[in-house]
């Protein structure tokens, strides 16, 4: 159950550029940079995550999981895609740093609408930290679909939300910084709509109380 207040669409801090300046890259991602960097990372290494499995990070940012799965991975096998390119810049300069960035060669794609594809990699592991927080259900659903071809048959999604008990008036257009909950029953609803198994995981200790799902792909 929520137990924080909503903000006001008209309190939001700014999104893009502006708000990376008046945030910092850290904080426009939310904080808790290394906590949840960590979090993430043991959740999917006690979960299965290998080496040698391509991961896939929805929303990657500045590579708050990143810094933690890329040393870990295969040279290569660390994928990520996010909207904004500062934080992409910030996470490979400044967070990563040249060595790993050449040792590892993590592929980083700069999109906004989902568009996996364009990674030309099928996908073992996909983590949605704190994305679907953010997003309308059309956004979800998209994002869903189409992941769905690029995920390998045994592959998972593990996606977080913020859950609350009865359906609720989300915003109707997504905002980095902008509050979005939904019930189970909707987020089950969302990965059957296209072609996925979900698995409700629930609590992961996520210092804000986001609970896990998980979508495999139905067969």
């Amino acid at each position: 159950m929520l137990s924080r207040s909503v903000p006001a669409s008209d309190s939001l801090d700014p999104e893009g550029e502006r708000g990376l300046e008046v945030r910092g890259h850290r904080e426009y991602v939310g904080g808790l940079w290394e906590p949840i960097g960590q979090l993430q990372f043991d959740f999917l290494r006690a979960r299965g995550l290998r080496p040698d499995h391509y991961l896939l990070d929805i929303a990657c940012g500045a590579l708050r999981l990143g810094v933690k799965a890329i040393p870990y991975l295969e040279p290569g096998h660390y994928l990520g895609i996010e909207k904004e390119r500062s934080l992409i810049r910030a996470g490979l300069e400044q967070e990563l740093g040249e060595q790993l960035r050449r040792s590892k060669a993590p592929r980083i794609l700069c999109d906004s609408q989902f568009r996996f594809g364009r990674l030309r990699q099928s996908v073992d592991v996909a983590i949605a930290q704190s994305l679907f927080t953010h997003l309308p259900p059309a956004l979800i659903e998209r994002c869903l679909e189409q992941l769905r071809p690029c995920l390998r048959p045994d592959g998972v999604l593990y996606a977080t939300f913020f859950e609350v008990q009865q359906e609720r008036a989300n915003p109707s257009s997504p905002h980095d910084h902008g509050f979005f909950a939904y019930t189970r029953a909707q987020m089950e609803a969302f990965g059957h709509q296209h072609g996925y198994r979900p698995e409700y995981i629930g609590a992961w200790n996520h210092p804000r109380d986001q609970v896990m799902m998980a979508y495999r792909p139905a067969r």
